[in-house]
C-alpha cells in the first residue's frame, strides 16, 4: 500500500473515531478487533475517497442500530420445520476452507427456488449468515492461522439456471445490496461453475456494467471447476457438486452436501442462535415471526443488472436449449 493510501486509513479512522453512540458499539460488532482491514474495506468500496467511505460506513452503522442487528443472531427461525424449508429452497454452506485459511462458500444458485418461506426469512437467514461469519467463523479461523482472516471465497453453482430464475431477480436484488452497502469486499473471488448457456448469455451483457474491482472477482470455470478450485484447496474442502462431473448440485447425500441442514455448519449456526435465545431467559421462542429488517434502495449498478437480466431472459423465453451446459453447445463470440 502506498503512502497516499495509509494516509487515507489513518484520515478515515480519525473520522471514525468521532461517531457517536451506539454508532460506536455496534462498531465494534463489525470489525471485532480488526479496525485496519474494515477500514480498509470500506475504503475499497469507495476506490478509496475517505468522505464517501465514511458516509457508507456511517449509514452501514445506523441500518445496523434502526434494525438491531446485533441482536439478529438470537433471533432463531422457528419452527425448525421451517427453517429447514428454508434451508432446502435457500441454497449455502461452507465445504471448507482454502489453503490460505479462507472459508469456502458453496451457493447453489442455479437451484435455489426461495419458495418456501417469506421475503422476510430469506433475508433474515442470509444476514445471520453473514454475522455469524462476521463475527464468530472469522474471528475463530483468524486465531487459529495466526493473522487476520476477514475475506472468504464463495463458488457458485449455477446447475439448474432457468429462465424461471426472472421471478427471484427482486429477492435476489435486496439480498446483494445489503451485502454491496453493509458488508462491502468481503468476498475475495466468486467461482463460477457448471454454467449454463444462459449463464454465459446473461454474463456477456452483465460484466460490462460491473465495476472492474468486481469483475476481476469474477472467474467463469470450465465444467465442475475442480480441477482449478484444487489449485486453492484440498479434495476435502471442495463444495459437493464440484466433485463430480455431472450436473445436479443439491441432492445428494448428507453426508458431503454442504447446502444441508444437517451438515455441521448449518447444525452449529442454528444451535448458536437457539442457544443465544434461550439465554434471554426463555426456553423457545412462543411464536413462527420473521425478523424483518429494513431494505435498503438497490444501489444503481444493482438496478441496472437487474433490469439488463430481465431483458435478455425475455429474448430467451422462445429457446429450448438455454439450460445445457456451455460445453454441451456453441457460445456466440
Amino acid at each position: 500500500m502506498g503512502i497516499v493510501s495509509e494516509q487515507a486509513i489513518d484520515d478515515f479512522q480519525e473520522l471514525i473515531d468521532k461517531v457517536e453512540e451506539p454508532l460506536k458499539t455496534t462498531f465494534k460488532n463489525v470489525h471485532q478487533g480488526y479496525l485496519r482491514e474494515t477500514l480498509i474495506r470500506f475504503l475499497k468500496a469507495r476506490d478509496w475517497n475517505v468522505i464517501k467511505a465514511h458516509t457508507m460506513l456511517v449509514e452501514c452503522l445506523r441500518w445496523r442500530v434502526d434494525n438491531q442487528i446485533d441482536s439478529i443472531l438470537s433471533k432463531p427461525i422457528v419452527p425448525s420445520e421451517l427453517y429447514r424449508d428454508v434451508r432446502d429452497s435457500q441454497l449455502i454452506g461452507i465445504s471448507g476452507y482454502t489453503r490460505e485459511g479462507l472459508p469456502v462458500f458453496a451457493i447453489g444458485v442455479g437451484l435455489s427456488t426461495f419458495d418456501k418461506a417469506s421475503v422476510h426469512y430469506y433475508v433474515q437467514s442470509h444476514i445471520q449468515i453473514n454475522e455469524y461469519r462476521d463475527r464468530v467463523l472469522l474471528p475463530s479461523v483468524s486465531k487459529k492461522n495466526g493473522r487476520p482472516i476477514t475475506t472468504c471465497v464463495k463458488v457458485l453453482d449455477m446447475t439448474g439456471l432457468k429462465l424461471s430464475a426472472l421471478s427471484q431477480i427482486k429477492l435476489v436484488t435486496i439480498i446483494s445490496t445489503i451485502d454491496d452497502l453493509n458488508y462491502p469486499e468481503k468476498t475475495n473471488t466468486y467461482y463460477v461453475v457448471n454454467a449454463p448457456y444462459i449463464f454465459s448469455a446473461c454474463w456477456k451483457v452483465v460484466k460490462p456494467l460491473l465495476q472492474e474491482r468486481t469483475r476481476k472477482k469474477v472467474h467463469v470455470l470450465s465444467g465442475c471447476g475442480k480441477d482449478e478450485l484444487l489449485k486453492i484447496m484440498d479434495y476435502t474442502s471442495l463444495p459437493h457438486f464440484c466433485r463430480r462431473g455431472s450436473s445436479g448440485s443439491s441432492h445428494h447425500t448428507q453426508s458431503v452436501d454442504c447446502f444441508s441442514v444437517d451438515h455441521p455448519f448449518h447444525q452449529q449456526l442454528y444451535n448458536y442462535v437457539k442457544h443465544h435465545y434461550e439465554t434471554q431467559g426463555q426456553a423457545e421462542p412462543a411464536k413462527q415471526g420473521s425478523f424483518h429488517v429494513g431494505f435498503p434502495e438497490p444501489v444503481a449498478e444493482r438496478v441496472e443488472m437487474a433490469k439488463t437480466i430481465e431483458s435478455k431472459l425475455h429474448k430467451f423465453e422462445n429457446c429450448n436449449d438455454l439450460s445445457k451446459p456451455v460445453d454441451d453447445r456453441k457460445a456466440s463470440p
